[in-house]
């Protein structure tokens, strides 16, 4: 099953992951920081529903399976061709029964089209948001699919703050070759999300701001 995904976007990033998918994990791992640091504060509880949004190469839905072995996980991604490479990984792990990956647009996939379902208790996005300009709509989108008691959580570039001006004006020109653009109003907008939805929001900066974690908590329901 495959929900559509708008063609100039799925082109876009199919165009600039046919070669990329082959090395992006060797490479990204260098300047991706956060991304262990997000999977180990997840802590679901047993047999937890983890989505993750923007799953690229599988590398972090990987990882996931392994250190929460009673969860199920499910990703998705705009990009075939990033889908294409996730799935080898996947079955190279021996992780397919485990991990269900649909092609789908972040801002607007249907859970239950998709997925079969329309609720997650963890909900991942790693350094996607710098990527989709409608960046709001799909922190809102994954932050009403939470089940009670669910979180959502990303990490993403942040604004740099403690970094030396001249580091974030090389970085910024280096993610602009890819499309990047870190969110500077990331941390204020998670809070403004969360309050619009009755939830919790919080963020801290890491690495002096290098980049920024954040999350969603949906409060658990009343007993």
């Amino acid at each position: 099953m495959t929900a559509t995904a708008p063609a100039d976007a799925t082109t876009l990033m199919d165009k600039m992951y046919r070669y990329q998918r082959h090395i992006y994990d060797l490479t990204r791992k260098f300047y991706l920081l956060g991304r262990d640091q997000l999977i180990a504060e997840l802590r679901p509880r047993d047999h937890a529903t983890i989505l993750e949004i923007g799953c690229g190469t599988g590398r972090n839905l990987i990882a996931i399976a392994r250190a929460y072995p009673r969860a199920s996980c499910f990703g998705l991604d705009i990009s075939e061709e990033m889908l294409t490479t996730a799935r080898a990984n996947i079955a190279r792990a021996g992780l397919q029964d485990r991990i269900t990956l649909r092609q789908a647009d972040a801002t607007s996939f249907d859970p239950n089209q998709c997925f079969g379902r329309q609720k997650f208790d963890c909900i991942v996005i790693s350094y996607a948001l710098s990527m989709i300009p409608p960046w709001r709509e799909v922190l809102r989108h994954g932050a009403e699919m939470l089940s009670p008691g669910g979180a959502l959580h990303t990490v993403d570039f942040g604004d740099q703050a403690g970094l030396p001006d001249t580091f974030k004006r090389v970085l910024d020109r280096w993610l602009a070759i890819f499309h990047v653009t870190p969110r500077l109003t990331l941390a204020r907008d998670i809070e403004a999300i969360a309050r619009a939805l009755d939830l919790k929001g919080s963020s801290r900066p890491l690495f002096r701001g290098y980049a920024i974690l954040g999350r969603i908590d949906r409060p658990q329901l009343n007993s």
